[in-house]
């Protein structure tokens, strides 16, 4: 099995219906949205999914989780004639015994919304305020993009956190969500969000595992392997699409961008969120220590580590952080990416890069 994780409304759908249509094969699709396909995979799914032929897709699989031990005995059949494309709007970590079930047979694609590469370097600023959402960054103006934020969060809210079995009030995540997108990109503070709303840490904990689980937030861990220093142990939280982040801090053009207080926070996300697009989450964490020195990305890759600092400057230069980042972990190298145009190099371990170029960056060792 293949199974696309990613947000709802970033493509997922459009995606299996191409694969679908260039199968070489019978194809045959489940939409789960759809209470007529709901109830027939309630009453008899193994009879209808044992007997299909070809490519069988399903949406919104974790509307029924039940559905996994149905398929796991189907996989397994040497006779089987059918190959699975599952598709899901919720982390299956959200979905108990998912894991467990179809360990070792499902392999995971996380489907992210639009990277520069997709809708060209030159619109740079608009997928930074419209952010990656299909239907957000080709809305015709403002206002439709406005209309159409405002539509995708409040049925999220009131449907598809439901839709996963949560019985948090909709008003109560929704006023998290908006506070979020306040501190995002700050490091998690559990007991002062708890005391702005109210509720118990254990509460917002929950209200923030839900948001990561459904792909509307980020949680970047830390790193840390020197027990001689005091470092940062909690995660950071960020807003994984721009475009939500801007609407929730009520922004509607690209000019009220520049004005806002969280400016600066908001391309640290954006330019994270392209840069993981563009290299793979795995192995991505951020490094600080107690006394200041933070690096906001690093990566691991091929047993190197190679970290990154988003600064939104025209002409970025080097700080003592990032020399001291340098020495703690040993990196291979360190880019500072920047919304301008023009590579440079800042020291002989430091290079200044455009984010269009942020796929030029070959994370291997010389």
């Amino acid at each position: 099995m293949v199974t696309l994780l990613g947000a709802r409304q970033v493509g997922k759908t459009t995606l299996a219906r191409q694969v679908a249509a260039s199968w070489p094969g019978p194809s045959t699709v489940f939409d789960l949205e759809v209470a007529a396909t709901r109830e027939a995979l309630s009453a008899t799914p193994e009879r209808v999914l044992r007997d299909c032929d070809g490519l069988v897709v399903i949406d919104e699989v974790q509307r029924k989780p039940e559905l996994f031990e149905v398929l796991r005995p189907i996989c397994d059949h040497p006779d089987r004639r059918a190959v699975f494309l599952l598709l899901g709007s919720a982390s299956l970590d959200l979905v108990q015994g998912v894991s467990e079930t179809l360990a070792g047979r499902m392999l995971f694609v996380d489907v992210g919304g639009f990277s520069l590469a997709e809708v060209g370097v030159e619109h740079q600023d608009r997928l930074w305020m419209r952010g990656g959402f299909p239907r957000a960054w080709l809305a015709p103006s403002a206002a439709a993009w406005t209309r159409w934020m405002q539509s995708f969060t409040r049925t999220f809210l009131e449907r598809d956190i439901r839709g996963l079995g949560s019985t948090v009030s909709p008003d109560a995540l929704g006023r998290f969500w908006r506070m979020l997108a306040h501190v995002h990109g700050q490091t998690w503070n559990a007991a002062e969000l708890a005391r702005s709303m109210g509720v118990s840490t254990t509460a917002v904990n929950h209200y923030r595992d839900l948001l990561a689980g459904a792909f509307m937030l980020r949680v970047l861990p830390p790193w840390f392997e020197n027990l001689g220093k005091r470092l940062v142990r909690s995660p950071k939280v960020y807003l994984r699409d721009s475009g939500i982040l801007h609407f929730l801090l009520g922004l509607e053009e690209r000019r009220e961008l520049p004005l806002h207080p969280r400016y600066g926070a908001s391309w640290e996300g954006f330019a994270l969120e392209q840069t993981l697009l563009a290299h793979g989450e795995r192995e991505a964490y951020f490094y600080g220590t107690q006394r200041g020195a933070e690096l906001d990305l690093l990566l691991l890759r091929r047993g190197r580590r190679w970290g990154f600092e988003f600064k939104c400057a025209d002409a970025p230069s080097t700080t003592r952080s990032m020399h001291i980042v340098i020495d703690d972990l040993r990196l291979e190298h360190l880019w500072v990416v920047y919304p301008g145009d023009r590579q440079y190099p800042l020291t002989d371990d430091v290079t200044a890069l455009p984010l269009t170029r942020i796929r030029d960056v070959d994370l291997r060792p010389a």
